[in-house]
């Protein structure tokens, strides 16, 4: 009974190690390497979008607190 309960056992931690091989092997190929460029790369422009949003937000705040309405500027 003890011979099964520790084949058992061994028997899941290969399947678990051969995942975890796998895993890394796919995220060091070049598939994998494009991959985490295009995460980060959205994570930037979603960042900058949120960014924008925020100081459109504030800029509207600050010209109705200074009484301001247009917000075309005038060159000089």
């Amino acid at each position: 009974m003890k011979r099964i309960v520790w084949m058992g056992i061994g028997v899941a931690i290969g399947v678990i190690a051969f995942r975890k091989v796998s895993q890394a092997q796919s995220s060091l190929g070049p598939e994998g390497l494009n991959r985490a460029v295009g995460r980060l790369a959205d994570g930037v422009y979603d960042f900058a979008d949120a960014v924008r949003a925020g100081m459109r937000e504030r800029e509207t705040d600050l010209r109705s607190a200074l009484g301001i309405e247009s917000a075309e500027v005038v060159p000089r």
